[in-house]
């Protein structure tokens, strides 16, 4: 199979910024715990030493996961465009990390038990971060995330920080982003067609090839960017000032369950790594 054979499927197996409708306990979820329990447990994982505390964030993970009702398919299919980057990083961190007992060695090559250790933890580490944020895409709609964002940085408005147009820019931003994939997806189609080669030559060539998919690209994202600002314009839209909203953010019970069960995970960890667990 050819390169572009093989980075065709691969860009279809993207899926930040796309959202699977549904009715589980996660989807209803205001918007705004959703964001903040994201933070809660970012700032867990990355407090995290020992293996039982990495065990205690998987559990909350794999809950949230089950609660969510995404299948565990679409989870893992989206995570097959990192696992060079986790390759990348278990290999940085086995071979560079000479902590604990020696297990192997090779000519100037080393790897002990502390580096085993790291990397399994720094894999680990990354596989949870990135699922906990494409849960977040998955069961929250492009316009709740919108005015969760708006809602949390609301108080940053005193100092004179666009909190509307910031939020909205991020959430357009990642609402594109399956867009362009499957516009990257036909041009490369098409200049296939056209019998382009993406695999042979030297690394220059390489990248030479890839400027027919770049250019196309970029007019293709810039005509949708003029399109959009055109269909807001024609919508009257002035910005957030005074602005109402169809739906108003409201906290239901499940919402200060959450933040209890997060305060809950946040104490855990911190205490674990006081134990050195």
């Amino acid at each position: 199979m050819s390169a572009c054979g093989e980075v065709q499927p691969m860009l279809k197996d993207i899926t930040l910024g796309q959202y699977f409708p549904g009715q589980s306990v996660i989807h209803r979820l205001d918007p705004r715990t959703k964001l903040t329990m994201l933070v809660i447990y970012i700032v867990a994982l990355f407090l995290a030493e020992g293996w039982v505390s990495y065990g205690l964030v998987f559990a909350f993970l794999a809950a949230v996961i089950w609660l969510s009702a995404i299948p565990l398919k679409s989870i893992l299919r989206g995570m097959k465009p990192l696992v060079m980057i986790l390759v990348f990083t278990g290999v940085l961190n086995l071979f560079f990390t000479q902590d604990g007992n020696v297990i192997f060695r090779f000519w100037v090559l080393t790897v002990t038990s502390g580096g085993l250790s790291r990397a399994l933890m720094m894999m680990a580490r990354i596989l949870m971060l990135i699922t906990g944020t494409f849960l977040l895409t998955y069961t929250t709609s492009p316009i709740a995330l919108t005015d969760g964002l708006e809602a949390l940085m609301n108080p940053l408005k005193r100092v004179g920080v666009p909190v509307h147009e910031l939020s909205m820019m991020m959430c357009i931003a990642l609402r594109f982003i399956p867009t362009l994939i499957e516009e990257t997806d036909k041009i490369m189609s098409a200049q296939k067609a056209r019998g382009a080669d993406f695999e042979s030559g030297s690394l220059t060539d390489r990248a030479k090839a890839l400027i027919p998919i770049l250019v196309p690209l970029f007019i293709s994202a810039f005509r949708r960017a003029d399109e959009l600002a055109t269909a807001m314009e024609c919508r009257c839209y002035q910005g957030g000032e005074g602005r109402t909203k169809m739906k108003q953010l409201r906290y239901h019970r499940e919402d200060f369950l959450s933040y209890g069960i997060g305060l809950v995970l946040l104490v855990g960890v911190i205490v674990l790594k006081t134990f050195g667990m």
